[in-house]
């Protein structure tokens, strides 16, 4: 038996039971569509979707809002919308709750349809940001504020967009809420505004929660799973992602109290999140509020708010592209909602070549081109070991069926002429599996880095590949892959077991068969690859082969 074939074969194996669980999590059909909260017309998700979340503090819960049918008083219209529209967002606030219904993200394609952009809030799904205050008789995401009179546009030398909500509460507080766009950044701060007209000093708090619900992001690959679900970070727990699973039988592990940190839910090449701001004391929550629908956010504390005096809090919320460099300056941490796994030390760096090379060159595609030649040069003295062991193998391969005729089913003793070959011909069978353990986690991380690069969204190689981060329209370059994969597995030493060298066979046409749906990028390193090591094993083949170590 070949030992080092064996071990190939259940490398190989073990790739394809990863993809076919990563199909089955993806395929796997969530709730029906008819029981996706929908944003209704008045702006706000549904009732079970709409509870204000309760404080763990005793002394914040007694301040809890009133009950519905209880709402402070408000003059306005529960169904009315305002439209905010800058260089980089359409953005839709409802009247109910104030909450940011509907985003559009203006420099985005839809995955779905290149001819309309990619609307992040709303779209396909209930998701909506949402924010309030609580305490007694104070406005939440369940009052119906008052809105600007007309929509509202950026206009040419404007760096930022106001859109101011009012609120009146019965017992003459006034408060306004204020979305703050910013020209060229997809952060929105929220202000909240305070002025307590009334006889008793507010101690009020303010939540900012994203509610969603569980279905995966439009354009999702069933073949190429990723993560959909709510993530938070404190310096003292790190990056955490939480399934929606875990949160309805409550196994997901959230932050408790904390000074720091930031909340957010996270899909492929996107992510919204509430960064709070400073050292003030936040408390993180994760609930399922609906059959589908989970809420996740930040309650803070506002400073106390005399008869009189006014108060302000301000937090902001970032909702765009997982752009790595830009993250990491926004928050502490938010560049990791990018999530390599337990690869990151492996694929960071990576990611920075990567990116180096695509600002020297200026494509997507030819940079992927360079760095698979760059990893393949970095690994080139462990790919020739393993090259020079299977072309070893391979010219014995004739003596090794030999052994197999000579010996039928006599186990014990063909081992035993095959280990006296082996040494006489000095050739270590296992000689070229070590190399290729060591490469396998710098080719995942590179395969983590092609899947997760927003930067590479809609960006175009060559030909009829306008797009990287999705399938070959055409899938030819799944064809040539897999022709390369055919030919390299020509030039490996066939096994001596028949059926295993059938199995071997069929391997490049099941692959084919995957990566017909693989984005383009990928599928452009793979074919990369194989045909470097086909040009590295054939070079060794023939070396060797000229050495002298021929089969009798």
């Amino acid at each position: 038996m070949d030992n080092q074939r064996l071990i190939l074969f259940l490398i190989f194996s073990f790739s394809l039971i990863m993809l076919w669980e990563a199909w089955q999590k993806q395929g796997v059909p969530h709730s029906p569509a008819a029981t996706h909260q929908a944003v209704s017309t008045a702006g706000a998700l549904s009732p079970g979707a709409s509870e204000v979340p309760a404080p763990a503090s005793k002394a914040v819960a007694a301040t809890l809002p009133l009950a519905e049918g209880s709402m402070p008083a408000t003059i306005g219209d529960a169904s009315a919308k305002v439209v905010a529209k800058t260089d980089l967002f359409v953005a839709e606030i409802s009247a109910t709750g104030g909450d940011l219904i509907h985003l559009e993200l203006l420099r985005h394609r839809s995955a779905e349809d290149k001819q309309r952009n990619l609307i992040l809030f709303d779209g396909k799904h209930a998701y909506a940001a949402q924010s309030g205050l609580i305490g007694p008789g104070l406005p939440n995401h369940k009052t119906v504020w008052q809105l600007p009179a007309a929509n509202i546009d950026l206009k040419d030398g404007d760096n930022e967009l106001r859109v101011r909500l009012t609120a009146m509460t019965a017992s003459g507080v006034q408060v306004a809420k204020t979305y703050v766009f910013k020209r060229g950044s997809y952060l929105i701060d929220v202000e909240f505004d305070l002025v307590n007209g009334g006889g008793d000093t507010l101690v009020p708090h303010a939540y900012f929660q994203l509610t969603r619900d569980g279905q995966p992001p439009e354009g999702a690959n069933a073949m190429m799973a990723t993560f959909t679900g709510p993530a938070f970070y404190t310096s003292a727990d790190k990056f955490q992602k939480v399934e929606f699973s875990h949160i309805s039988d409550k196994k997901g592990k959230i932050p408790a109290k904390s000074q720091d940190g930031w909340v957010a839910m996270v899909q492929h090449y996107f992510v919204s999140a509430w960064l709070p701001q400073g050292a003030a004391e936040r408390e993180f929550f994760a609930r399922e509020v609906g059959k589908d629908m989970y809420s996740v956010g930040v309650i803070m504390s506002v400073a106390s708010v005399a008869p009189g005096a006014n108060g302000k809090l301000v937090v902001p919320l970032y909702a765009g592209p997982q752009e790595q460099e830009k993250l990491a300056k926004i928050a502490p941490g938010l560049d990791l909602v990018v999530d390599y796994g337990w690869l990151t030390m492996i694929a960071a760096p990576i990611f920075w070549v990567l990116q180096w090379l695509h600002g020297f060159l200026g494509n997507w595609g030819w940079a992927i081109i360079v760095l698979t030649i760059l990893i393949k040069a970095a690994f080139f003295p462990l790919s020739a070991a393993s090259y020079k062991s299977m072309a070893k193998m391979r010219v014995l391969t004739p003596k090794l069926m030999k052994l197999k005729e000579t010996y039928g089913d006599d186990k014990q003793r063909m081992n035993q002429a095959m280990m006296e070959m082996y040494k006489k011909e000095k050739v270590n069978p296992l000689g070229g599996c070590l190399p290729i353990l060591v490469q396998i986690p710098v080719f995942i991380a590179l395969y983590w880095v092609l899947l997760g690069t927003v930067e590479m969204r809609g960006a175009p190689w060559l030909g009829w590949i306008n797009d990287l981060s999705i399938k070959d329209p055409y899938f030819i370059l799944p064809l040539i892959m897999g022709a390369t994969m055919f030919i390299q597995t020509k030039l490996n030493p066939t096994p001596p077991d028949p059926m295993q060298a059938k199995i071997m066979l069929i391997m490049p046409v099941v692959f084919t068969g995957m990566f017909l749906f693989f984005p383009a990028g990928l599928v452009l390193y793979w074919t990369v690859n194989n045909v470097l090591s086909i040009a590295q094993q054939w070079q060794v083949n023939r070396m060797i082969e000229a050495s002298g170590l021929k089969a009798k």
